[in-house]
């Protein structure tokens, strides 16, 4: 994958206009020329300078931690894929230069790995996403109404999710991000059970944003809940495509890498 990425776009340190952004604690890997030793005199502390080149991508992965997260099935848990998607797209970015923060909606609303291009910073989103857990207290439209006002900068926010939330509060979350003139962009989680519904015997289903289930046979539910899931997949389309959102599907038994590698590939050439 790595030959894939090489020359995304031109590195943004070369010929472009840098500006100081913000302080940050020193860690392993960072230049030790931008430690900044007046404020190590005043705090006992090592802290660089950080700069943002103005072509620089400051981009914000965010994953759904909600309940409906955690359905499984012979692909595997959807939260895990989408941990994974998270990882690959962050190295992707830190490869080429780029900035990458992690956003996580969960129990405890919104945590925070702010956006750097240090390469160490992969470790400490890899950990924090390994703590995460799918969890019914999750709320993805109320948190993405927190990121809006959360992220200082303009920045492209990447959300990860099956999106099985009210369709009507996720778009005014997005509007939300919009207006905050932040760049979006949706990963739809699919499995391709929920698409096709190719079930052939009695079979329990099991809410799993909430207590109640169903045992049925599949033939007597298949066409509605066909003509329910298509004029959803439909409406989140077409609400993405009014807002300016970009809208990506992800089945979870097709190889991703080269859905992300094609994303980034686009995103270059709309900037280039």
């Amino acid at each position: 994958m790595e030959g894939s990425v090489a020359g995304l776009h031109k590195s943004p340190h070369r010929g472009s206009s840098v500006e100081f952004a913000e302080y940050r604690e020193y860690s392993p890997g960072d230049d030790p020329r931008l430690l900044d030793w007046r404020v190590y005199a005043r705090s006992d502390r090592f802290y660089v300078k950080e700069f943002e080149a103005e072509t620089n991508l400051r981009c914000y992965l965010t994953l759904d931690c909600s309940a409906s997260m955690s359905f499984e099935s012979e692909h595997g848990p959807r939260v895990e894929t989408a941990k994974r998607i998270i990882a690959t797209l962050a190295y992707l970015l830190i490869h080429q230069g780029d900035a990458a923060g992690l956003l996580t909606v969960g129990a405890k609303g919104v945590e925070e790995l702010p956006a750097r291009r240090n390469p160490m910073h992969v470790r400490n989103m890899l950990s924090l996403l390994a703590k995460k857990k799918p969890s019914s207290d999750a709320d993805l439209p109320k948190a993405l109404h927190d990121v809006a006002e959360r992220i200082p900068r303009r920045s492209l926010v990447v959300v990860i999710s099956d999106f099985f939330c009210d369709l009507n509060e996720l778009m005014e979350a997005i509007q939300h991000l919009r207006f905050q003139k932040h760049d979006v962009c949706l990963f739809h989680l699919l499995d391709p059970s929920e698409i096709s519904f190719s079930f052939d015997r009695p079979i329990r289903f099991i809410d799993l944003e909430g207590p109640e289930n169903l045992i049925t046979e599949p033939a007597v539910i298949r066409k509605q809940y066909l003509e329910e899931i298509n004029a959803f997949l439909e409406n989140i389309r077409q609400g993405c495509n009014e807002r300016g959102v970009e809208y990506r599907r992800l089945i979870l038994d097709k190889p991703y890498e080269e859905a992300l590698v094609e994303f980034l590939s686009e995103r270059a050439r709309k900037t280039a």
